[in-house]
């Protein structure tokens, strides 16, 4: 068995809450490659439900790594939330203010260190009402270009079938499946020797999204849908 990489006391107390609660929401099956016992990742992953980081956080505690999310700034006020966001290390999103580049920043820092980092490419839901990914901002293709580290897109499906916020729905019961498929490792060596601009940036986006989805539709047995013309910055 590979080794646990060390989150001191606040990841230690965050996980022993969250895994009972997990289990009761859901069953969770993984299937697919595996994420790197040691060392730098950047895991990209879908997000159709606000479930999504919950069960993702355990997920990836179950891989032995710790995991570090970008997450909206305004949840560091929170009452204890905020207290063990900056003690477990996650990564503040300040959107549309002069610090919107201090996320980024933080998440080159997270792996430089050689963190594990899980960030969804859509920065917030999903917009496909039946749960596809199809419209990208250009963070995780930042961040992708400018580290030579495993790249590695992960698809979860199940959790809008408990937490579906769009329909105002949540069905905890009966008690559901979330299933995990871990996919290859990006190759993005052709896109390397090119000047990071706008148009290399979207088409690593659309690369890393229609990966998802190709993904995501082994795991639900259905055909994608392809890309939503139009891109978030």
């Amino acid at each position: 068995m590979k080794r646990r990489e060390r989150g001191g006391f606040w990841v230690g107390l965050t996980a022993t809450i969250l895994y009972p609660v997990t289990w009761l929401l859901a069953r969770r099956r993984t299937a697919g490659g595996t994420i790197p016992a040691e060392g730098p990742a950047l895991l990209i992953m879908n997000h159709p439900s606000h479930l999504d980081p919950v069960l993702d956080a355990v997920f990836v505690h179950q891989q032995r790594r710790v995991p570090r999310f970008f997450a909206k700034h305004s949840l560091w006020r929170v009452l204890v939330v905020g207290s063990v966001f900056r003690a477990t290390g996650q990564i503040p999103v300040y959107r549309g203010t002069s610090a919107a580049g201090d996320s980024l920043r933080a998440g080159d820092t997270a792996l430089e260190e050689g963190k594990v980092v899980v960030i969804y490419p859509e920065g917030t839901l999903t917009h496909d009402e039946d749960g596809w990914p199809v419209l990208g901002r250009t963070g995780a293709a930042r961040l992708a270009l400018a580290h030579d580290v495993p790249i590695i897109p992960v698809v979860r499906w199940g959790t809008k079938a408990i937490l579906d916020a769009p329909r105002k729905r949540f069905r905890p019961l009966p008690r559901k499946t979330v299933d995990f498929l871990i996919g290859e490792p990006l190759d993005l060596s052709a896109f390397r020797s090119r000047p990071v601009d706008r148009e290399l940036l979207q088409e690593v986006t659309d690369l890393i999204l229609l990966r998802l989805q190709e993904l995501l539709g082994t795991l639900r047995g259905e055909t994608p849908p392809g890309l939503r013309p139009g891109q978030a910055a």
